[in-house]
């Protein structure tokens, strides 16, 4: 019985179980290339092909969203401390690192964009003004692309882009370079090197959340927001990182309890700290509510003309179905058995819940982005086959990133070793 009450040792590697994740790479490499074999079943058509494009922007914002979303996680967890981000660094360190990946597959993106934005088809006031003659686009949205010109054109939009990514980056490489100079420290383990690499990630990560919520604001407006160049939202920076902030969770909580069946992570992942990121996980699912219904809200009762009609895209015409499924499966499901105590402490039980949460990210996606397309606004029902492409795509683009997420979580130790955090968790587990 006293054994029970004295602190675990560290197991003796700290390594990621390398065969494990080889078999999960593969796994991940072997859903990419069926997706992809599947997704040729719709090139040969015109829809076909128009669907292929839009589910490859749903498919590559979800991976952008956990790419950036873990940069800023990370520098969160720099900046409140506690123990509940030691668990989780590692995981969310190796999806940042996925960011040179996630800055390769926004080429497409920019190659074939005048197929996703109008700006970009019509890039100046003469061919805005001829799409508007010929009946292609109505006044408001040549009137509204003519006023956002100086920051949706197609040149500008490379270069944000190519600021945005560069950003990003930078941050993502003095993090993740820090992290292990920070366990290599020949005063590793002692008050002094804890307070320097401390004030440090501080130093940085303080300012860096406020760059990352400025930048991911810019990213969200240029690649989605202005799908439909007619759509104001005031918030809508602000959903996208609450958003991101839920996936991250999502993702990183399933990554440390499938890795919690082996060691290292048997031993540092305690009954306590999957309460807390469960806890955590249930924070962000409440604010998302709150900033989606609060915009809901504000702009239904306002009952402006012009605001209105990118709702009533997505309610009528069969889009009802998936608002609600939405709504039940992006928040109700995991808000509700978030509540319960039993299942946050239950490893099986999350791993459904987080995989559920997973899924309803992409739900919110492409409720998000199809309807901002006129043959598919209000017209569910009238969808091409093509439309299955939704499914297909963003399996193919998830695995890809998923597997190199995978290869970056095996190229360091599960845990940074040289934070104060550390000899809490090897402490006695008081969870009942």
């Amino acid at each position: 019985m006293t054994a029970h009450h004295e602190p675990q040792a560290l197991p003796a590697s700290l390594a990621a179980p390398a065969d494990v994740l080889v078999r999960w790479r593969m796994r991940a490499l072997t859903v990419a290339v069926a997706g992809a074999l599947l997704t040729l079943l719709f090139v040969g058509t015109h829809e076909g092909r128009n669907h292929i494009l839009r589910a490859y922007l749903m498919g590559y914002m979800t991976c952008f969203n956990f790419a950036g979303g873990a940069l800023c996680m990370l520098m969160l967890q720099y900046v409140t401390g506690g123990k509940w981000g030691l668990i989780l660094r590692r995981p969310i360190e190796a999806m940042s690192r996925t960011l040179p990946l996630v800055a390769l597959m926004f080429i497409p993106i920019v190659v074939f964009g005048k197929h996703l934005y109008q700006w970009m088809l019509y890039p100046d006031v003469n061919s805005t003004e001829y799409a508007l003659h010929q009946g292609w686009i109505d006044k408001e949205q040549a009137l509204t692309a003519e006023f956002k010109h100086p920051m949706l054109n197609p040149t500008a939009m490379v270069w944000e882009s190519c600021i945005i990514f560069a950003i990003l980056l930078l941050f993502m490489f003095l993090l993740n370079r820090w992290s292990l100079e920070c366990d290599a420290d020949p005063q590793a383990g002692t008050d002094t090197s804890y307070e320097r690499w401390r004030t440090r990630f501080e130093n940085l990560s303080g300012p860096g959340i406020l760059v990352y919520v400025i930048v991911m604001t810019a990213a969200a407006i240029i690649w989605i927001k202005s799908l439909d160049v007619t759509w104001y939202s005031s918030i809508w920076g602000l959903q996208f990182l609450v958003a991101q902030g839920y996936a991250v969770l999502a993702l990183g909580i399933l990554s440390v309890i499938l890795l919690s069946r082996y060691q290292p992570m048997k031993t540092l992942l305690r009954t306590t700290e999957q309460h807390d990121l469960g806890k955590l996980a249930f924070a962000f699912v409440m604010l998302n509510i709150y900033l989606c219904f609060a915009e809901f809200l504000i702009i239904w009762s306002g009952n402006i003309p012009d605001e209105l009609p990118w709702y009533l895209n997505r309610i009528q015409g069969g889009w009802w179905t998936i608002c609600s499924l939405d709504f039940i499966c992006h928040w109700l499901i995991p808000f509700t058995l978030l509540l319960s105590r039993d299942l946050k402490r239950n490893k099986r039980k999350m791993i459904w819940l987080t995989c559920f949460m997973i899924f309803a990210r992409c739900l919110d996606m492409f409720w998000l982005i199809e309807p901002n397309f006129k043959d598919a606004a209000r017209n569910l029902v009238g969808e091409p086959i093509g439309i299955l492409a939704y499914i297909t795509v963003p399996a193919t683009v998830l695995a890809l990133w998923t597997a190199y997420y995978i290869t970056q979580l095996m190229k360091r130790p599960l845990l940074a070793s040289n934070d104060p955090h550390v000899e809490e968790i090897l402490e006695p587990e008081h969870a009942h």
